[in-house]
């Protein structure tokens, strides 16, 4: 009998692969990678713009409890931060130590699962960029007490001219399909990442 994997891809406007043009985000082109090598995935993508930590807490567990029912290989991939260090009203959306708390709660009940957490990307922001470096620290930390892979995107995307030339010329955050496509790379060449030699 065929493996049934679904994995639910839980996010932000990063994992829903806003801005690219070929709707695939990374979360699609390692879905469809997995696919190339016979891994049968079936993918549900879960971000919604704007989105927190904080929002993402309140809606993922109903979300993901309707798409891996316990006879499947039911996995979720975390991603989120970015919209939490956003500056609005001239204070954070969420302070870090909040979003630490909310990380946490999200790991703790998604661990029945298979799990992994990617980090935040950059964007075209000095000082915001200085915050998600910092909170994708933390989540790290966070991952790392849990017992949950962690896939960081930060360094390898701030260190990345071309990915940081695409996001500024769009608008400021969000990739196109190349920069979606560095960002598959990175999370795929992980050692933690499931499809490997298949």
């Amino acid at each position: 009998m065929t493996a049934d994997i679904r994995i639910c891809f839980v996010g932000d406007s990063f994992v829903n692969g806003t801005g690219d043009e070929t709707a695939l985000g990374w979360a699609g082109r390692l879905c469809a990678a997995a696919a190339k090598r016979g891994v049968p995935v079936t993918y549900y993508n879960l971000g919604v713009r704007r989105n927190t930590s904080k929002d993402i807490l309140l809606r993922w567990e109903k979300e993901v409890a309707r798409r891996l029912p316990d006879t499947c290989d039911g996995r979720v991939v975390v991603s989120c931060g970015v919209n939490d260090t956003v500056v609005e009203d001239g204070k954070v959306r969420i302070r870090p130590e909040a979003s630490c708390a909310n990380l946490r709660a999200i790991l703790d009940g998604a661990r029945k699962h298979k799990v992994i957490l990617v980090g935040p990307p950059p964007v075209d922001d000095e000082q915001q960029n200085e915050r998600i470096h910092s909170l994708s620290n933390a989540f790290a930390r966070e991952a790392e007490l849990l017992g949950v892979p962690f896939i960081e995107l930060f360094s390898a995307l701030a260190a990345n001219n071309a990915y940081i030339r695409e996001i500024s010329s769009g608008d400021g955050a969000h990739p196109g399909s190349d920069g979606y496509a560095t960002m598959a790379a990175i999370i795929s060449s992980s050692p933690v990442w499931w499809f490997h030699g298949h």
